[in-house]
């Protein structure tokens, strides 16, 4: 079985190097191979440079776009890239350990689930600012309540899928809508979403973080949008 790790990233010179090499060097379920889909979504800082650097490797593919789109759109650029049995998104920092993975993909190895989220609230979530953990407590009180998601962490950025069920989503999103907008598209179709506990450091603004109050805005009109809005899986998925 093949694991496709879509990395989204845009302006992450400083780290970037760093999380490759844990993400290459990170174990996997017995039986699995990777694949490393390195997404650079219009970076102007040098890391055009590291990524085609880990591109020299057999297991790294890397695409990027000139104009700076959005981690959504990024995304969705990776997901059309990847050729694996399973699809698990990474961000391109530090805040989530890729030491998880074994955790978060052994559900869908064992097919006991088919959609997997890392919850960071069970260890604490280590340095999340109040803001921040408000925020992420009214978007998973809204996917409870709009979807019957029975999850404790909306916004996590580790999410892992059954390849054939994240590529049949008619996803449009472009910024941070891809967690609201994958949940609330899974839960129509049925899916039941499993969570596992993971570590997690939280960064801040000056350290990189580029999600915003407004994209929290964003989030909850796309929770309710969703819920009204016509469903169809792609043609031929």
């Amino acid at each position: 079985m093949k694991v496709s790790i879509i990395i989204p990233v845009y302006n992450e010179r400083n780290l970037l190097a760093q999380v490759l090499e844990r993400v290459l060097a990170a174990p996997l379920p017995e039986g699995c191979d990777r694949e490393v889909i390195v997404v650079d979504d219009g970076s102007t800082d040098g890391t055009p440079d590291i990524v085609a650097r880990f591109a020299a490797r057999p297991e790294v593919h890397a695409c990027r776009s000139e104009t700076n789109h959005g981690k959504g759109s990024a995304i969705r650029l990776g997901i059309t890239h990847a050729t694996g049995d399973f699809i698990l998104v990474q961000d391109g920092d530090l805040e989530y350990d890729p030491h998880d993975y074994v955790k978060l993909l052994e559900p869908l190895v064992t097919r006991r689930a088919a959609v997997v989220y890392g919850s960071r609230f069970p260890g604490g979530a280590r340095g999340m600012k109040f803001a921040n953990r408000l925020a992420n407590r009214l978007l998973t009180l809204a996917a409870n309540l709009l979807y019957q998601a029975r999850i404790t962490d909306e916004a996590t950025a580790y999410k892992a899928f059954r390849a054939d069920i994240l590529k049949s989503l008619p996803l449009t999103c472009r910024r941070f809508e891809f967690c609201p907008e994958v949940t609330a598209k899974v839960r129509r179709l049925g899916h039941r979403i499993v969570e596992i506990p993971i570590s997690y450091n939280a960064r801040g603004v000056v350290d990189g973080k580029k999600i915003r109050w407004h994209d929290g805005v964003v989030a909850l009109w796309t929770l309710i949008k969703c819920r009204v809005a016509p469903l169809a899986v792609k043609p031929g998925a």
